[in-house]
């Protein structure tokens, strides 16, 4: 039994040795290994979003569009060939008088429309606001991306700040465990109060290793939204976000998009009054055109001509697209006065959170400066068996506490300053 029993804690110290002494590889590992910023991965995630690739093709095919209304401008060549032949058989078939029994048509066709000018920059200005929103569109959606890059990067931050606060205090934990064995054995301590440490070891080991797995997850979850493939394992480091000045709210990028959405409201009132406009176009061909009844050799020619169109009545339909448009201003300006006061609680809101974290962060920074000398002092009092293994843990349990609430409290200050440099942005 004997044996068996000094057998069985040999067993048990060695794998405490390898618990060690992997846990010091890994820290080793940690604090050797390459870093890397918020900017690296705001850089991929913008890079690789297809959502901003199409957005840069839509303006792309805006450009297009212009060119396209300018080229309609030019003059137009068309080609046509109708040819037919309807035979009459004894006296059945079409009416001769209609068909002319044969027909042969060949022409080159060219027309050109007239479009008056005022109607023609009408249409430019349609092209250039359709290409400043789908900028502003392209810009909103990296606003979006970027913050929620910026907030997946603070939550895998904060873990590995709580995976190294942890293992910080489980390394703690590990090196006084040996100075506790030995005035356990010389009597100093009860066998119980050595136990009651190492269950705590075990605890800690417990919550390191928890922290490690969240940490993990959500780093890879950070690569996923970034469109990174890599496996390989980074410190991050800590994040550099300001708050960045309030430029005011009718200069930043939500405010800009009911300006240019109440433009092109004006811009297609307008165009209706254009498309009620006469219109005018100019034609010319020249080919062969016979019914092959008479001198068919000699039917070569052209013509030319214009075609006139004058709106007179169309039951009241350009009144009802007009009435549409006022609709639409109207839901316009119900969205912007609701943004306006949903702007100005929202950084009151984010600022007062702020204010008071900043507050909370002061008074923790202070209760944890106490904690931190009242571990030290502890420490030396444990290393001469002066104080007991619960007075010792429970100091170091409250400076784990404050530790921690300062970290929440840092993680929860840069989610507020992403926040408010989402808003402020222009």
């Amino acid at each position: 039994m004997i044996i068996f029993y000094m057998h069985k804690r040999l067993i048990n110290l060695h794998l405490r040795q390898l618990l060690f002494l992997a846990a010091g590889l890994f820290l080793f590992q940690l604090l050797n290994a390459q870093q890397q910023n918020l900017d690296y991965f705001l850089e991929k995630g913008l890079q690789n979003s297809p959502l901003l690739k199409d957005y840069k093709n839509r303006v792309k095919s805006a450009l297009i569009d212009s060119m396209r209304i300018r080229a309609g401008q030019k003059i137009q060549v068309n080609a046509s060939s109708i040819n037919s032949y309807a035979p009459v058989i004894r006296g059945w078939g079409y009416d001769e008088v209609k068909t002319d029994i044969a027909q042969l048509n060949a022409a080159l066709q060219v027309s050109k429309e007239i479009t008056w000018n005022k109607n023609l920059q009408n249409k430019y200005q349609a092209i250039r606001l359709q290409n400043q929103s789908a900028l502003l569109e392209g810009s909103l959606s990296e606003k979006d991306l970027k913050r929620t890059i910026i907030s997946q990067y603070i939550l895998a931050y904060g873990d590995q700040q709580y995976f190294e606060l942890n293992t910080e205090v489980l390394n703690t934990l590990r090196q006084e465990e040996k100075i506790v064995k030995k005035l356990a054995e010389n009597g100093f301590y009860k066998q119980t109060e050595y136990l009651s440490f190492v269950v705590n070891i075990r605890q800690q080991e417990l919550i390191a290793s928890q922290y490690d797995y969240q940490f993990k997850t959500d780093y890879e979850s950070l690569n996923y939204l970034c469109g990174i493939f890599d496996t390989t394992r980074f410190v991050l480091v800590r994040p550099d976000l300001e708050s960045n000045s309030s430029p005011g709210m009718s200069n930043t990028l939500f405010y800009r998009q009911f300006l240019i959405d109440s433009m092109k409201l004006v811009n297609a009132d307008r165009q209706i009054d254009f498309d009620y406009q006469p219109k005018l176009s100019l034609f010319a061909d020249g080919g062969y055109l016979s019914s092959l009844a008479i001198t068919p050799w000699k039917n070569f020619g052209i013509s030319a001509g214009l075609t006139l169109t004058v709106p007179i009545y169309d039951g009241k339909q350009k009144q009802m697209q007009h009435n549409q448009i006022l609709i639409s201003e109207s839901t316009r300006s119900n969205y912007r006065d609701f943004f306006k006061n949903q702007y100005s609680q929202q950084i009151a809101l984010l600022r007062h959170q702020l204010y008071s974290i900043d507050q909370i962060t002061g008074k923790t920074q202070e209760q944890l400066n106490y904690t931190m000398a009242l571990v030290d002092a502890n420490r030396v009092l444990l290393n001469s068996g002066d104080i007991s293994i619960t007075d010792y843990l429970l100091s170091l349990n409250n400076y784990l506490n404050a530790k921690n609430l300062l970290i929440e409290k840092a993680i929860e200050r840069f989610r507020i300053i992403n926040e408010m440099n989402y808003w402020n942005e222009k």
